[in-house]
């Protein structure tokens, strides 16, 4: 077990230091600070909201499965977040790149991209036209908080399948009901 755990631990660092250092140019050091926004609380809410609002009848219901998904998910972050801190790459590994406003609690798991996955696939899971466009956008949200060295790949790809297991949880009770 601790081979394991040495080993997920120096392929954390790799990875982190590949995203945030081999990848940086002008146009992502631009772009990632504000595409990440879109898997915060303010964005996903608004998103949901106006989808309810001014969606007709037959797909309305999806954003308020989504909701369900997003609340959900997001208490599995953080119970997560509070039983298994975990320090965030920029505070541990020096040599990364910060960007303004760092945060400073925990990185286990990534919350923006468990939100991200919880609307994409709630939405993807009734529409693969809403697949094609909202799985990408999640997968970007992922890369710009390893990108902004805010979470190790590790926290993204748990923040992946928390999001998108409580996704296909919610429409499965849905559809049963």
């Amino acid at each position: 077990m601790k081979s394991l755990t040495s080993w997920l631990s120096r392929s954390d660092q790799f990875l982190i230091q590949l995203v945030n250092c081999h990848f940086k140019c002008r146009l992502l050091d631009w772009l990632m600070p504000r595409v990440t926004h879109l898997g915060g609380a303010t964005a996903t809410i608004v998103f949901l909201l106006g989808w309810f609002l001014f969606m007709p009848k037959p797909v309305k219901g999806w954003a308020l499965e989504a909701l369900i998904a997003l609340g959900t998910s997001h208490l599995a972050v953080r119970f997560l977040k509070k039983y298994k801190p975990r320090i965030r790459p920029y505070l541990k590994l020096t040599h990364l790149h910060t960007f303004p406003n760092p945060l400073t609690d925990y990185s286990f798991p990534s919350g923006h991209t468990t939100a991200a996955f919880s609307i994409a696939m709630t939405f993807a899971l009734h529409s693969t036209v809403m697949m094609m466009i909202l799985i990408p956008y999640a997968m970007i949200i992922g890369f710009s908080r390893m990108y902004l060295a805010l979470h190790y790949p590790t926290d993204v790809l748990i923040g992946t399948f928390l999001g998108s297991s409580f996704a296909f949880i919610v429409v499965n009770l849905f559809e049963r009901i």
